[in-house]
């Protein structure tokens, strides 16, 4: 009963925020930020702990990775295009994610955080599930690992149209590949204002990134770390 009860309250509230968006697109209105505050203050109010809820609603976190496969569709129906830039998509996206691991390490620190934070949100630029993956292998803690992975993507998804119209960036592909690689899911939804090609290209940086990440998990972070420790 409780299941059914509180996917029904998840799915009415994140309809609810993302008809509000749509209609007013005031950032501080976007559903992956909106729908947590309303649910936090649901499950405050009724008394329901986070884990009672989690449980209850724990196969909408599964479908995060049917959802993540199903990009293949689109992408295949791109696969030309795709086979035509794919040396242009695999230097910019191993630059966009070396360019976020650097920038959150250099912030971290410029801001004196402790490890335990640093090794969290290293894997914020990247897709909730693979991100947690990352931040397990690297010692971070998952749950504060989702926080900044849904950040980023609300900051990116917002911001991110804004920044494309400044650089004059105009291409469907550069579009997509800009948005997906800075916000993930997030950018990717934001890409489908621009067409199917958009965030075909943008559904692909956003694996592309997760899988390159996945790589610096093994081959980078680990000596980051290890200098962050020492200094």
């Amino acid at each position: 009963m409780m299941m059914i009860l509180f996917t029904a309250i998840t799915y009415l509230v994140y309809r609810f925020a993302k008809k509000v968006y749509s209609k007013w697109g005031l950032p501080f209105f976007h559903p992956l930020l909106i729908v947590p505050i309303v649910l936090i203050l649901i499950i405050s109010i009724t008394h329901v702990s986070a884990n009672q809820y989690l449980e209850a609603t724990k196969w909408l976190s599964h479908m995060l990775g049917p959802a993540t496969v199903a990009f293949a569709v689109p992408i295949y129906r791109h696969l030309t295009t795709i086979k035509k830039y794919l040396g242009t998509i695999i230097i910019s996206i191993t630059s966009g994610t070396l360019v976020a691991i650097f920038s959150t390490f250099g912030l971290s620190k410029l801001l004196h955080l402790k490890y335990d934070f640093v090794t969290s949100i290293l894997p914020r630029s990247i897709t909730t599930p693979i991100a947690i993956e990352v931040s397990k292998e690297i010692g971070g803690l998952p749950a504060l690992t989702t926080v900044f992975v849904i950040l980023t993507g609300v900051i990116g998804g917002v911001v991110g149209p804004t920044v494309l119209k400044w650089l004059s960036i105009r291409t469907p592909i550069a579009k997509g590949l800009a948005l997906g690689m800075a916000a993930h899911g997030a950018g990717t939804n934001k890409a489908l204002d621009y067409g199917e090609q958009a965030a075909t290209f943008s559904s692909l940086a956003m694996i592309f990134a997760a899988m390159i990440t996945l790589i610096w998990g093994v081959l980078l972070i680990p000596p980051l770390m290890h200098f962050h420790h020492i200094f």
